[in-house]
């Protein structure tokens, strides 16, 4: 059975390729936003971290009415999924509850790792795209090239003669309109809207309004005054306020019973409480105390768990633990153990690409995921809560095959480059173990790289690339699969520079320490014993002392009292500290500071990283 007046679509594309600029086109001339109605930019990205940096971390779902001439008023839930190959798994959840996805691509830069990443997990759940060649009035776009990219990207992908079908719109969010071919009027919206009724499917649903109520939880929030908040695609059934339902667990077995306090339909920009849902529909469900995603929410004589799609699994992991510098407890609020332990485990619980567990000792914890700029968010969203941890190098997770051999994970990395840099880059990537798949110009001088690396390969390389880039190369990342181990990788090449003393930083001391290397901090700053204050020129590490203030004489002479000018320092992001430690080094993170320091190894870790050296 089937709802006509309801369609389910997600909005799969690369990073930065418009598609919360496209929802805000939709949400204004669907009338879902009163015309006049004041509304911020990219308003599904809500969080703070996803507005100052620009891109969609977190999936969110919204909601238009469009009045078709042909198939009159019908509902669109729309779902806006990251673009990020580090919140993959946001994505992966997502589009089990949809019946068709918009894949948007740039009409310049063309499809992406992303795209492929997010294309691939549509076509294998049998979804038929709609393909929005978007950006088309940039002055250097290529739609036609592209289309061909797109092509050539399914059919790579094994995609069937149906899905090669894909109906084509020409676009520009920022603009606001669509258009079934680059000649036709540049108006409005409204061919994408008529696409996606005509072409993607009405969501089925297993009996009709009186079938047992089943729902598979596929992403999980915490709200203030409700509680647990589960959201899903209604399979069957009509779930009301105040009835008793069940969760189970993906086996079968029992979790918990439990009243429902609210269901709640996306509506526009808002969540409200409906009365009764329908069959096919996009919910949030309130009044769970242990369910989770991947859950099914059923009514009591339900007893199959509706089978859920397997996750990716984590790539990369850190382990945290409570800050224990000399300067811990002065700037977080939350430094206990049992309180990071509880937070971890949350965040856990509602992202299914985070993997927690705990250390031997009871004091860290492995915090796994898909890369760097997962974890990095995760951890910034803590320091604003007042979190006070250390976090060690980044290390990736490694696995055997049948005949013992150890496999890691392999990343497919394109890089837009200057043709004048393109040689030093992939020289140093081919230092690093990585291959080179592809190399082929794309117009204005530069040239687009495709490889393929180990991920261990690139922690800490984006820093040295935007240098040996001058600023200018833009390098994107995706998982591609785990592949035989190749062996001893050479990491960073300079040593540090590490405080002697306890005190705060004089600017004479750190004067005369310009000449051995690049500063981490300025005059005044608190340091320690162990703190690492800046990046040695050799490739030892180099005690120092940032306390040495200068001598004071009552003898004048030439240059004694000429002002100190000193270089400003090179300020590390929570990300680039991550990525630039070493095994024997921590970075500390607090609400107001990224410190570095060393740490005293354990015997055994010594012979391990002693091992490693030796093999190059």
């Amino acid at each position: 059975m089937t709802d006509q007046s309801l369609r389910n679509i997600a909005i799969i594309a690369h990073v930065d390729h418009g598609k919360t600029t496209m929802v805000d086109e939709l949400l204004r001339q669907s009338g879902a936003v009163r015309e006049g109605a004041a509304m911020d930019e990219r308003a599904m990205d809500s969080n703070d971290i996803e507005r100052e940096r620009g891109i969609t971390i977190l999936a969110k779902c919204t909601s238009v009415e469009w009045d078709s001439p042909a198939d009159g008023l019908t509902r669109i839930n729309i779902i806006d999924t990251p673009g990020h190959a580090d919140f993959g798994g946001e994505v992966e959840r997502i589009l089990s509850m949809v019946d068709g996805a918009l894949l948007l691509v740039d009409a310049e830069e063309g499809a992406m790792p992303q795209t492929k990443f997010v294309l691939s997990k549509a076509l294998a759940l049998g979804l038929k795209p709609v393909v929005v060649l978007n950006k088309v009035d940039r002055p250097h776009a290529d739609p036609d090239r592209v289309l061909d990219e797109v092509f050539d990207l399914f059919a790579s992908l094994g995609a069937n003669e149906d899905q090669l079908d894909f109906p084509v719109l020409y676009a520009s969010g920022k603009e606001g309109w669509a258009a079934n071919d680059l000649e036709a009027p540049r108006d409005n919206m409204a061919p994408l809207f008529e696409t996606v009724i005509k072409h993607v499917a009405a969501p089925e649903v297993a009996g009709g309004p009186d079938a047992p109520f089943r729902i598979l939880a596929t992403t999980l929030e915490a709200d203030p005054f409700l509680g647990r908040i589960l959201t899903g695609r209604i399979l069957a059934g009509t779930p009301k306020p105040g009835m008793t339902y069940k969760a189970l667990a993906r086996d079968g077995s029992l979790v918990e019973q439990a009243r429902v306090s609210k269901i709640l339909a996306f509506r526009g920009l808002k969540r409200q409480p409906i009365e009764e849902a329908m069959p096919g529909d996009i919910v949030a469900i309130a009044g769970f105390q242990k369910a989770s995603v991947a859950d099914t929410l059923c009514d009591l004589s339900v007893t199959d768990a509706i089978p859920s799609q397997p996750i990716d699994p984590p790539t990369l992991s850190v382990f945290i633990s409570p800050n224990d510098s000399p300067l811990a407890g002065r700037e977080g609020s939350k430094v206990q153990s049992r309180v990071i332990r509880e937070r971890l485990y949350r965040q856990a619980e509602g992202d299914v690409a985070i993997r927690v567990t705990d250390s031997p000792n009871g004091d860290a914890f492995e915090v796994a995921g898909r890369g760097e700029l997962q974890l990095g968010v995760l951890i910034e969203n803590m320091r604003r809560e007042g979190f006070e941890l250390s976090v060690s190098r980044p290390h990736v997770l490694t696995r055997r095959d049948e005949d013992g051999t150890v496999l890691e994970p392999f990343e497919e990395i394109v890089i837009d480059v200057d043709d004048e840099y393109s040689g030093g880059v992939i020289e140093k990537l081919t230092q690093r173990k990585c291959e080179l798949a592809e190399m082929k110009p794309t117009g204005g001088g530069k040239t687009r790289l495709s490889l393929h690396g180990p991920t261990r390969a690139l922690i800490g390389y984006h820093g040295e690339f935007l240098t040996d880039t001058r600023g200018t190369g833009v390098m994107n990342r995706s998982y591609l699969e785990h592949r035989a181990h190749k062996g001893a990788i050479q990491g960073r090449r300079n040593g540090v520079l590490i405080a002697m003393g306890t005190g705060e930083a004089v600017p004479f001391a750190l004067w005369n320490l310009e000449e051995r290397g690049v500063m981490f901090i300025k005059p005044g700053e608190k340091v320690y014993q162990g703190m690492i204050i800046g990046e040695n020129a050799k490739d030892n590490d180099l005690d120092v002392n940032p306390l040495k203030a200068k001598q004071l004489t009552n003898i004048r002479a030439a240059g004694k009292d000429d002002a100190v000018r000193l270089t400003p320092p090179r300020r590390l992001s929570l990300e680039q500290a991550i990525a630039y430690i070493d095994d024997d080094e921590l970075v500390e993170v607090t609400p107001e500071n990224v410190r570095l320091r060393k740490i005293e190894l354990e015997p055994h870790m010594r012979k391990k990283r002693a091992k490693a050296m030796a093999e190059g």
